[in-house]
C-alpha cells in the first residue's frame, strides 16, 4: 500500500460535504497556534468558512449565527452540493486552504490537503489547479511516479507553464534514472548485497548499523546496500530512500579506501539530488548574461524617461499603447500581459518576484529578480532563468530594494513589499530619471490583468497595498485617472 493509499484509508475525500466537514474540524485544531504556517492556514480556513456559509445560505436558509466553525458546520448540515458541481468561489477557497496545508508539511495538514485534492478533482476533473495541487502533494509524499503523471495532466490542460512544471517533470525523471544508476553501481560494488534483499529492509538496515558500530564494515556494507536495494524494489517513499542513501554514503566516506569507486558513487548521488531539487539546467553557470550592480543599473537608466505599467484591468482597457511605447524605458511586472493597443508592445525591464516563472522566457534588455531570502533567490535564478532571454541581470545588490537598499525593516514596513513597490522604490531612490510615471496603478481596484495562467493567483494579503498607495501619493507630482507622475 502506497503512502497516499494509507492516508486515504484514514481520511475520506471526494464528497464535497465530507471535505468541508474535515475543514471545519481542522479549523478548530489550528486556532491559537503559534506556528506561522498554521496561522496562515487558519486564516485561509476562516475565509473558506465565510465563502461556504455565504454559498450555502444564499441557496437555502438565512445565514446562521455563530463563530466561523459553527457557520461552516451549520451550512454543511443544511445545504447540498450544487447541481452543477462546486462553485468557483468555493473551489478557489478550497485550493487556497490546500496550498497552505501543503506548505505546513505536517501529517494532519497533508491529510487535509489530500482530502481537498480528491474532492476538487472529483468535482472538477479538468481543474488545472487541482491537478497541480495533486502533483505537488504526491511529490511531497514521495510518490514521484504518480506525481509526474499528475503534472502531465496539468500540462495537458494549459498552454502557459508559468510554474516551471516541465522543468520539474524533467528533473524528477532524470533524478529517478540517476538513482537507478547509483543503486546499480552499489549492487556491482557490493556483490554480497543481493543475499540481504530477501528480508525486511528495516531489519537488515539495523543489522548493518550494528555491525558498523563494532567496526565490522565488511559485514555492515552489504547489509546496508541490501536494505537500500529492497527499499527501491518496494518503491518506498523518496524521502526515506534519500535519507538512508545519505546515511550510507556518510558511513562509507569514513571507511572507503578505494577513492575512485567512492567518487563515482558520490557523483551519481549528487546528480540525482541536484535534479530532484531544481531540474536539469542547460547552463548552471548562468552564462550569456551580464550581471549588473546597483551602480551599473543607475548608469543604464540615468537621464531616461521611465514608465511602470501595472497589471491592472484599467491598463487592459486603456488604449494607451502608443503613449506607453513612447517612453525611453518601459517596466513591466511578474505575469504581465501584452496587448499592443492598450498596453504597448515593448518591455525593456522585467521586474519579477523569484517565486514564479511567468514571462521569464520573454526577451527583455534587463531582468531584475526580487526575493527576500538570498538562498531561495539564487535557487530560482538557476532553476528559472532562460539563457538568451535577457542581456542584463540584476545581481544581489538589486535583490530586495526596500529592505536592503532602503533599510526599511519589518519594524518600519511590516508588510512584504510587492514587486511593483520594490521597483518604484529603487527608481525613486536612484533619482536619475527626468520622467517617472506609473500607468494604471489603482492598487487592484479594477482587478488583475495578467497572462491567462496567472489569473487564478490570489491577490495576496501579505502586502501592504494601503501603505504602498499612501507612499506613492505622498510623492506624486500629478495624478490623473491613468497616470501618476513622480517626476
Amino acid at each position: 500500500m502506497t503512502t497516499v493509499q494509507k492516508r486515504r484509508a484514514r481520511a475520506r475525500g471526494g464528497e464535497l460535504d465530507d471535505c468541508l466537514r474535515a475543514c471545519a474540524v481542522h479549523s478548530g485544531k489550528v486556532v491559537g497556534s503559534i506556528d506561522r504556517r498554521r496561522v496562515e492556514l487558519a486564516e485561509q480556513l476562516r475565509k473558506l468558512l465565510v465563502v461556504w456559509g455565504t454559498t450555502a445560505t444564499s441557496a437555502a436558509a438565512p445565514a446562521p449565527v455563530g463563530g466561523a466553525t459553527a457557520l461552516l458546520k451549520r451550512a454543511v448540515k443544511g445545504a447540498a452540493t450544487p447541481a452543477n458541481g462546486i462553485p468557483n468561489e468555493l473551489l478557489d477557497a478550497l485550493l487556497a486552504v490546500a496550498n497552505k496545508a501543503l506548505e505546513c508539511g505536517y501529517d494532519d495538514e497533508l491529510n487535509l490537503a489530500l482530502v481537498i485534492s480528491d474532492t476538487v478533482l472529483a468535482q472538477r476533473k479538468n481543474s488545472r489547479a487541482g491537478w497541480r495541487l495533486r502533483a505537488r502533494l504526491l511529490e511531497t509524499l514521495g510518490e514521484e511516479t504518480e506525481a509526474v503523471e499528475a503534472y502531465d495532466k496539468y500540462l495537458a490542460l494549459t498552454d502557459d507553464d508559468g510554474f516551471g512544471v516541465r522543468a520539474r517533470i524533467a528533473g524528477l525523471r532524470v533524478a529517478a534514472e540517476k538513482e537507478r544508476e547509483l543503486l546499480a553501481l552499489l549492487r556491482r560494488q557490493n556483490p554480497r548485497a543481493e543475499e540481504f534483499t530477501r528480508r525486511a529492509a528495516t531489519d537488515v538496515w539495523a543489522e548493518g548499523l550494528a555491525a558498523q558500530a563494532v567496526g565490522d564494515w565488511t559485514e555492515a556494507e552489504p547489509r546496508l546496500v541490501g536494505a537500500l536495494l529492497t527499499l527501491a524494489a518496494e518503491d518506498a517513499p523518496v524521502a526515506d530512500r534519500q535519507e538512508l542513501l545519505s546515511q550510507y554514503l556518510d558511513l562509507r566516506m569514513t571507511q572507503e579506501t578505494d577513492l575512485p569507486a567512492l567518487t563515482e558513487a558520490l557523483a551519481l548521488y549528487a546528480e540525482q539530488r541536484r535534479n530532484r531539487m531544481r531540474g536539469p539546467v542547460a547552463d548552471p553557470t548562468i552564462g550569456g548574461v551580464q550581471w549588473i550592480s546597483l551602480g551599473e543599473f543607475r548608469n543604464r537608466i540615468a537621464g531616461k524617461s521611465i514608465c511602470l505599467i501595472a497589471n491592472s484591468g484599467r491598463v487592459g482597457a486603456s488604449s494607451m499603447g502608443a503613449e506607453i511605447d513612447a517612453y525611453d524605458l518601459v517596466v513591466r511586472f511578474n505575469s504581465y500581459k501584452i496587448d499592443p493597443r492598450h498596453t504597448g508592445s515593448r518591455t525593456d525591464i522585467h521586474a519579477t518576484i523569484h517565486k514564479h516563472g511567468f514571462n521569464w522566457d520573454q526577451r527583455v534588455d534587463t531582468r531584475l529578480v526580487f526575493g527576500g531570502i538570498s538562498g531561495d533567490w539564487k535557487y530560482s535564478l538557476r532553476n528559472r532563468l532562460v539563457p538568451g532571454a535577457q542581456t542584463f541581470l540584476g545581481d544581489e545588490s538589486l535583490r530586495w530594494p526596500v529592505r536592503n537598499i532602503g533599510k526599511l525593516s519589518a519594524d518600519v514596513w511590516s508588510g512584504i513589499p510587492t514587486t511593483g513597490f520594490n521597483m518604484l522604490y529603487l527608481l525613486d531612490f536612484l533619482d536619475v530619471s527626468p520622467t517617472l510615471d506609473l500607468i494604471g496603478f489603482d492598487f487592484y481596484e479594477s482587478g488583475a490583468y495578467r497572462v491567462q495562467e496567472a489569473m487564478k493567483l490570489a491577490i495576496t494579503s501579505v502586502h501592504e497595498y494601503t501603505s504602498e498607495k499612501a507612499w506613492v501619493m505622498q510623492r506624486a507630482q500629478s495624478v490623473t485617472d491613468m497616470r501618476i507622475s513622480l517626476r
